[in-house]
């Protein structure tokens, strides 16, 4: 099968196309032949050296897919030969990552597509839709999971509602009901803000944006989506409401935060930090069904027309899409295996 490796850290010349044995499943594992491989920054961040080691003599990038189970192995019950399913954690402490045309996977990493719903939807789920869920259920008056009604009656504001995981958000609170505010630095990313549901955009380069916010929740947001703390720290403390959320999933604009005491004591803010690895078992597979329910619902979609623009690469050309990640390219980069 041909797969893209890793032998050393560095910069995406060291990804290569190579021909490899077919892998078998083992216990409690499925092998899905991969026909969309989704690209994230933590992909090239790993392969670059700058967030973890190569633990492996060789690794296959890329966290998240969408395929079909193509092989079984003793022990696996829910899932068949044939089902069409995505994946997110695919490399995650394994050396076999979802750029290779099969991989092996533990079945618990693997959920079922809904009919209807396309590979390429599947493929930009994992890093994206499972953050952005976590996000969403973490606030102290919150609900831990996500369904239809979930967030009624709630203000949720999304900072960079163009990018991946603000996108996926967008959607997902939407669909549980939320009046959904957005963040963004241009009249082009505010239409696919609004492509993607939210009910009103800020344009955080224009006028005041905390009393724009605060024009549509005069009493302040329940829940902050945030990915740029550095900068965004005294916004949002200018525009939550008492015992508001604040959950943090990267750190665009700088690695150290200054957070006032005060302010966050009056208003019993909680600061969530997120990172999808060290979520635990629970959060997971609460995010897996839900994101898989708002995709039954229709509530999810990926495209320019769903506020995610796709930028395609062939297997061959994995060093490209990684490099166009890296580069901030707007929307979801993927990658046509199958």
């Amino acid at each position: 099968m041909k797969t893209i490796v890793y032998s050393q850290t560095g910069p995406s010349s060291v990804l290569r196309l190579v021909d490899r044995p077919l892998p078998e499943p083992g216990p409690g594992e499925v092998r899905l032949r991969v026909v969309v491989s989704g690209v994230n920054p933590t992909d090239w961040k790993s392969r670059s050296g700058a967030t973890s080691s190569l633990a492996f003599p060789e690794a296959t990038p890329n966290q998240d897919g969408a395929g079909v189970v193509d092989a079984v192995g003793p022990g696996v019950e829910d899932l068949a030969v044939g089902d069409r399913v995505w994946t997110c954690m695919a490399a995650q402490g394994r050396p076999t990552g979802t750029a290779q045309e099969h991989t092996v996977l533990p079945a618990d990493r693997v959920t079922r597509l809904p009919d209807g719903v396309s590979f390429d939807v599947g493929a930009s789920l994992g890093v994206p839709a499972v953050t952005a869920h976590r996000a969403l259920t973490v606030a102290e008056d919150g609900p831990s999971r996500l369904a239809p009604g979930a967030l009624a009656g709630r203000t949720v504001l999304v900072a960079g509602g163009a990018g991946a995981v603000g996108n996926a958000a967008i959607q997902l609170a939407r669909w549980a009901g939320a009046t959904v505010v957005t963040t963004v630095s241009s009249p082009t990313k505010a239409d696919l803000a609004r492509a993607a549901g939210a009910h009103h955009v800020v344009n955080y380069r224009e006028g005041d944006p905390a009393a724009a916010v605060r024009e549509v929740a005069p009493d302040g947001v329940d829940l902050v989506v945030e990915v740029a703390p550095a900068q965004n720290a005294a916004l949002d403390l200018q525009v939550v409401r008492p015992r508001a959320s604040i959950a943090v999933y990267a750190n665009n604009g700088g690695d150290e935060v200054r957070l006032d005491v005060r302010p966050n004591m009056v208003t019993n803010a909680r600061w969530q930090f997120i990172l999808m690895y060290t979520m635990g078992a629970q959060a997971l597979a609460a995010a897996a069904q839900d994101v898989t329910a708002a995709l039954r619902d229709g509530a999810f979609g990926v495209g320019e027309e769903h506020g995610l623009p796709l930028t395609r690469f062939a297997l061959a050309d994995t060093a490209a899409a990684h490099d166009a990640v890296e580069d901030g390219v707007v929307g979801k980069v993927l990658i046509d295996v199958g």
